[in-house]
């Protein structure tokens, strides 16, 4: 899918795919709640920070709250990449859940540029999640209060491990509109991006 051009694609600038060191995110969005996680600057293990309530309605067009706090965290962390999950049906196609996920992303993107933003595969995430949580001896009430950190760690080590196979990002580039971001930067509202499938 094409992108919108930016610097990153001239001729002599960085390999946008490329891996650098710097702390990971991840974001497992979901309608009610957004689950957080992060990974040391090295990206070998993930570990969850938060569970954020879903802001669908900000004053003003000032960043949604759960928005807000992840540039935050991008920021304290010197984040070198955020990864977003994506939710598509077993047989691989895409429904609601992902298409909230691609403008909850091209949102997030356009907040933290130049931190690169990806959209990554995330089908059994909160299966997994659940399993996990289950296994460590929580009961299926206290699920539900942090099922979306324990996504967003499946989802950021799942991420972790294709870079250190690939020695590359993977996923989708969350391509950003300059004058979008520009926008963003003196408070505005978040505009959309587009993914670039790599």
């Amino acid at each position: 899918m094409a992108g919108v051009p930016d610097a990153a694609g001239a001729p002599g600038a960085p390999d946008p795919d490329a891996v650098v060191r710097g702390a990971r995110l991840a974001v497992d969005v979901g309608s009610v709640r957004v689950g957080l996680a992060a990974s040391d600057p090295d990206g070998l293990v993930a570990t969850p920070v938060d569970t954020l309530p879903r802001d669908n309605r900000p004053a003003g067009g000032a960043l949604p709250s759960d928005v807000a706090s992840i540039v935050a965290e991008v920021a304290e962390r010197f984040a070198a990449a955020v990864y977003v999950g994506l939710p598509k049906h077993l047989s691989g196609t895409e429904g609601a859940a992902a298409h909230a996920a691609r403008a909850y992303a091209g949102a997030l993107a356009q907040a933290v540029a130049p931190v690169p933003v990806r959209l990554v595969d995330e089908r059994m995430s909160t299966v997994s999640a659940h399993h996990a949580l289950h296994a460590s001896g929580r009961s299926g009430r206290s699920h539900r209060q942090v099922v979306d950190q324990a996504a967003a760690v499946v989802i950021l080590q799942s991420a972790l491990d294709a870079e250190r196979a690939s020695g590359r990002r993977p996923g989708e580039r969350v391509v950003v509109d300059p004058a979008k971001h520009a926008r963003v930067a003196r408070g505005g509202a978040a505009g959309d991006a587009r993914t670039t499938v790599e």
